[in-house]
């Protein structure tokens, strides 16, 4: 590991205990980088030192590519590039972005993953009908979710 990388690891974990959060992951030309602590219980919080953040680091593929093959290998599922909340719409009194059964092209829009107040907005990787929205709005996604299956062959 070098220097750098050590720098930008002590950053994370310094802006993890500055905002009191249990969990920060970034991922950036392709490496992935997690630092969680276990949340130490509210009854001796008084007197309970904060757990030691772990850290987690994996080479996983770039960014943009968040499209991959669903199990039945006829729809792709759209999944999540990093942990946050998920909105189906731009703002709660607009129109979601798309709906079930709703045509879709590459590069359009479906949704916005929220994480640490930055707007993620999450694109169609292909042309297709959308078969299945799997998450509500405003819940809490995991890096690697399955947001929606898309049928490519629909078009």
């Amino acid at each position: 590991m070098s220097d750098t990388q050590r720098e930008e690891i002590e950053s994370l974990i310094n802006l993890l205990n500055q905002h009191q959060l249990t969990e920060l992951e970034i991922e950036k030309k392709g490496v992935r980088i997690r630092v969680r602590r276990e949340p130490t219980p509210l009854v001796s919080m008084a007197s309970a030192e904060p757990a030691e953040p772990s850290v987690d680091i994996a080479v996983s593929e770039p960014f943009s590519h968040h499209v991959k093959a669903a199990d039945q290998g006829k729809f792709m599922a759209v999944t999540s590039p990093i942990v946050g909340t998920f909105y189906r719409s731009p703002s709660p009194d607009a129109d979601a972005y798309v709906e079930e059964g709703d045509y879709v092209k590459k590069g359009q829009v479906l949704c916005i993953v929220e994480a640490m107040k930055l707007m993620n907005e999450i694109e169609a990787e292909t042309d297709g009908k959308i078969m299945k929205v799997l998450v509500e709005s405003t819940t809490p996604v995991e890096y690697g979710q399955t947001l929606f299956l898309i049928d490519p062959i629909a078009v």
